[in-house]
């Protein structure tokens, strides 16, 4: 049987099949689907707490609202589920909503069902929740200390996970080395924002106890058995599917499935069906991001740069929760630790930190960025501690190319390479020298001008049981081995020749369907045409496994490569039952154009229709040893990926790709501002089956990769409160950001992937990072100790370290200022406003109830509890979010009619604001002069809407508190901060803007 290769679709860059749909608006994403009559809308109560007790929740008046069919809390929640799986032995619980505690800004503590979302959301602003608000801890540093905030009172502090690692003998290294140098390392978290935010839609049969989910969840789908046993059902009454199309998730969209959970629940109770569809603010501040980690790392050194020994200690901070896969994104790489490096000797301490921040969860890159920016960093110090040239220090620990398949110190084995080779050519190619020479211009000029390297290797398709490397051989022997990489593949041929293909791979804009037909077309000989490609998942329906999606780079060396083998075997059949009616043997049949054909007389020959509906019309007619050809399923997983063994070496994945990065990097001398001159990425990704693509997917993760490094930042206050909710607040890159790469490629194909695929993709994020800060350093301090690098890396970071501290204004401005304080953000000020009325006159005003109620802005009413206590009921909004408000107002050290201090505290949707001012009377000439002076501290949910609104919304809506008493007691404010904003907004709406 022999293969046709002229004319192959492999390895070309042919038209994507999905573009047509994509381009014309008619890709089916969660939100498009149909959904059954009667469908509800679900919307989410989330804390505005970073820590606190619930008291109480009060769903009487959001159980009255207008369309809302029911109100859940966390306790009705808990009735009927059980927590979710925690990863590590732990005496924890981990439920899909708050239930005594919140314990991160944004957590879901109660959901409203109503007829739609517009009246959810209305009603969830009427659930009123008492908080007892407790300390907090947002640095996983910091919640190892004894005496900080703890998270879970049953566990018993914040250390969820300690394991210690030791590879070959790291100590007889270190004592043997004539250097020891070591940096610590701070990487920030950062997320995904896909253009599609997170949906489900789920309903629940009462009589067969089952649920059916539908998700934009891409997988892995042993979280389908989190889901089920969470839903006190057995897998079979758990149906996931998920849409046709996923736009985009870069990982992300993994951290969907406690929603999964909640909405199954809600559909429960509310008798029907339930959708929800997250929206931006909840995406950013709710959804999950990549873990933040502290890293000491030291290298035993010989004089010549070559590295005996790494010694490792990472404090992981996986947030509130510890959920399902975490903490993998601290073990994805423990098999590569060691990096592109031949290094036997390896210490690892590994420490997971539960903080008052959300959850982490897959990212692209997952782990690598974490695990190169201190690996890559290090190398940069141990070039300049010992005067060596930075290029050379990483050649001389490089792993050589006649050692693959290499086995590191830690268990990986990396399947193919020549990494020395795909570095001398990203030097010619890349022009390495034309930038050496660029930079030393520019600092002849007296700019600053810096390169960095960084050397990776990517790994890709993950060993389900590399997170099992957590628990200790005892704890794993225990639970039974766990391991592999199953993939799943299913071809079927109709009555009339044509060709189907069903994978359980979600894609999220990566081209699946193309690359697939192309395999299938190539191996039968049909035009892609003739292939059509389902690529969405129906777990009553599909083949699948625990190891199904589309995460860890898998497509190409995995899914592709199952689909591969399925068409082969199919192939080897349909060779059979034509060999039989050609009277030819099965190794003389050729495939192409449509017809199987005998190699040596093409003229013998039939339609590929005709023999392949053969099983259908005549199954009689097959020949011996054929069963049938109409359907082949393959679940294919590699040999590789053993379990961990007794001493913890771990295969952690099967594929491991090169990438070699170099870049210029040039300071602006007047703003800071660092800029990309060059950038060239030198990429192995074994055998490649669609350029174009690869190119696209390289291109994709270099700009998140540039977005990691100089813009994108989670930002949490020490409150709790997260400051980065809003894309004013939280920046991703454009196209004005992003320069054009010079993507270059070497090929050394794996010899563990059916068609010699390794990952690509992801690499761009491990890499980038780490490339742009050396550059960075290298321009801020070419030689001596290395400035420590903290990413993202802004013109704000690096204005201090060039010019040296700003200098303190001329003019200050004393009535405000903003900082992080225990309670949340603190704002104070003061002002005066004169109003013609007396004293007393004034004084009856600031204590009567119908005053306040016409004087407060965006009140509902105000109630009189005693004499010196009031209730207000307030709608307020800070940027593009209006929240409802009940306030409670309190009167003390009273002076009638001079003064008076007012306190309050108020709790809303977006947050909390609580303070007080002191309010004195003095008479004068035109009346009566109000000067205050107050201090406020708002935390919460508020502070994710924008921190930069927050200062000047509370002096408007104070100042406007004034205004409003000034004009009905006839009087008008004339001085302090508040009268000239008040000027302000008076000369704007006078223009004719809002």
């Amino acid at each position: 049987m022999k293969d046709t290769v002229d004319n192959r679709l492999i390895g070309r860059s042919v038209a994507r099949v999905e573009d047509p749909a994509l381009l014309s608006g008619r890709g089916r994403y969660i939100d498009d689907l149909p959904v059954a009559p009667g469908t509800l809308a679900l919307a989410f109560v989330r804390s505005p707490h970073g820590h606190a007790d619930i008291r109480s929740i009060d769903i009487g008046e959001a159980q009255r609202a207008p369309g809302v069919v029911a109100v859940i809390t966390g306790r009705d929640v808990a009735a009927r589920t059980r927590s979710m799986t925690v990863g590590v032995k732990a005496d924890v619980d981990c439920w899909p909503m708050a239930v005594d505690r919140v314990r991160y800004v944004g957590e879901p503590l109660a959901m409203v069902v109503a007829t739609d979302r517009y009246l959810a959301e209305d009603a969830a602003d009427l659930v009123l929740v008492d908080y007892a608000p407790l300390g907090v801890v947002v640095d996983p540093v910091a919640a190892l200390l004894e005496d900080a905030p703890v998270l879970h009172p049953s566990l018993g502090g914040n250390l969820i996970n300690e394991r210690h690692f030791r590879y070959g003998d790291p100590e007889a290294a270190f004592d043997a080395a004539r250097h020891r140098i070591g940096i610590d390392v701070t990487y920030p978290r950062s997320a995904c924002t896909p253009i599609e935010t997170y949906g489900v839609i789920a309903s629940y049969e009462p009589g067969e106890d089952a649920y059916d989910v539908t998700a934009n969840f891409q997988g892995p789908f042993s979280i389908h058995a989190v889901v089920a046993r969470s839903l006190n059902v057995p897998g079979n009454r758990l149906r996931l599917r998920t849409p046709p199309d996923s736009g985009g998730s870069f990982g992300i969209k993994q951290g969907v499935f406690p929603y999964m959970i909640l909405a199954g629940i809600a559909a429960r109770i509310a008798g029907v069906p339930v959708k929800w569809i997250e929206d931006r603010l909840e995406h950013l501040s709710a959804s999950v991001s990549a873990t933040n980690r502290q890293t000491r790392i030291d290298a035993a050194v010989a004089a010549d740069g070559r590295i005996t020994a790494l010694d490792w200690d990472q404090i992981e901070d996986c947030g509130a929760h510890l959920r399902a896969p975490e903490p993998a994104t601290l073990y994805r790489m423990h098999g590569n630790m060691t990096g592109a490096y031949d290094i036997q000797n390896l210490a690892i301490r590994n420490r997971v930190v539960l903080t008052n921040k959300t959850p982490t969860g897959l990212n692209r890159g997952f782990g690598g960025p974490q695990i190169y920016f201190a690996l890559e960093r290090l190398m940069d110090a141990i070039a300049r501690q010992l005067g060596l040239d930075r290029l050379e220090v990483i050649r001389r620990n490089l792993i050589p190319a006649d050692a693959f398949p290499y086995r590191t110190a830690s268990g990986a084995l990396y399947d193919s390479g020549d990494y020395a080779t795909a570095i001398d050519r990203a030097v010619a190619e890349g022009g390495l020298a034309d930038l050496y020479a660029r930079r030393d211009k520019a600092r002849a000029e007296g700019r600053r001008y810096g390169i960095g390297f960084a050397c990776v290797v990517e790994p890709s398709v993950s060993n389900m049981g590399y997170i099992t490397t957590v628990l200790t051989p005892e704890e794993r022997a225990k639970a039974g081995p766990k391991n592999g990489a199953q993939a799943t593949a299913t071809i079927a041929i109709d009555p009339l020749g044509s060709v189907t293909v069903k994978v359980a791979s979600v894609p999220q804009g990566q081209g699946h369907r193309t690359v697939l037909a192309q395999v299938v077309a190539d191996k039968l000989g049909l035009s892609m045409a003739a292939v059509r490609v389902l690529a969405d998942v129906d777990t009553m329906r599909d083949a699948w496994s625990i190891a199904s999606g589309n995460y860890a780079s898998r497509f190409a060396p995995a899914v592709a490569g199952a689909t591969e083998i399925a068409a082969s075997r199919l192939r080897d059949k349909l060779a059979k039952v034509a060999a039989a009616q050609l009277n030819i043997s099965p190794n003389d049949v050729s495939f192409a154009d449509g017809r199987i054909a005998a190699t040596s007389n093409p003229d013998n020959s039939l339609s590929f229709a005709r023999v392949a509906a053969m099983a259908h019309w005549s199954p009689g007619t097959l020949p011996d040893g054929v069963d049938q050809t109409l359907r082949e399923t393959v679940f294919w997983s590699p040999p590789e990926l053993e379990a961990p063994t007794a001493e913890d070496g771990i295969n952690s994945s099967l594929c491991h790709g090169f990438i070699f990065d170099f870049c210029g990097i040039e300071i602006d001398p007047e703003t800071a501002e660092p800029r990309i001159d060059h950038y060239v990425t030198m990429h192995d990704c074994g055998s490649i089956l669609h350029p174009a693509m690869v190119d696209g997917q390289v291109r994709g993760g270099f700009a998140q990769a540039v977005g990691a490094a100089f813009l994108e930042e989670y930002a949490y206050g020490a409150d709790g409160s997260f400051q980065s909710g809003t894309l004013a607040d939280y920046l991703l890159p454009t196209v004005m950001e992003v320069p054009d790469p010079v993507i270059l490629h070497h090929v050394t194909p794996s010899p563990f992937t059916p068609l010699g695929a390794k990952g690509v993709g992801e690499g761009n994020c491990m890499s980038t990072p780490v490339c742009i800060a050396n550059a960075v350093a290298d321009a801020l301090a070419p030689d001596g100790d290395a400035p420590d690098i903290v990413l993202p890396v802004t013109a704000s970071k690096l204005a201090s370290r060039i010019f040296g501290d700003e200098p303190t204004p001329k003019n200050p401005v004393p009535e405000t200022e903003a900082g992080p304080v225990t309670g949340g953000r603190k704002l104070t000020g003061e002002g005066r406003a004169v109003v013609k009325a007396s004293r007393t006159e004034v004084w009856e005003m600031l204590l009567d109830p119908a005053t306040l109620d016409a004087i407060i802005p965006g009140s509902h009413g105000v109630q009189k509890v005693s004499d010196t206590r009031f209730k207000a009921d307030v709608t307020l909004g800070v940027g593009p979010v209006r929240s409802r408000y009940k306030a409670d107002i309190e009167l003390s050290d009273l002076d009638p009619p001079n003064a008076v201090t007012l306190s309050g505290q108020a709790v809303g949707a977006l947050g909390t604001g609580g303070g007080h001012g002191r309010i004195t009377l003095t008479d004068t000439d035109n009346g009566t002069e109000i000067a205050y002076r107050y201090e406020a501290e708002i935390g919460g949910k508020v502070a994710s809407v924008g921190g930069r609104l927050l200062d000047g919304a509370a002096k408007v809506v104070i100042g406007e508190f004034f205004r409003a008493l000034a004009r009905h007691c006839g009087g008008s404010a004339r001085s302090g901060p508040f009268a000239r904003l008040i000027g302000l907004f008076d000369r704007i709406r006078k223009g004719g803007r809002s």
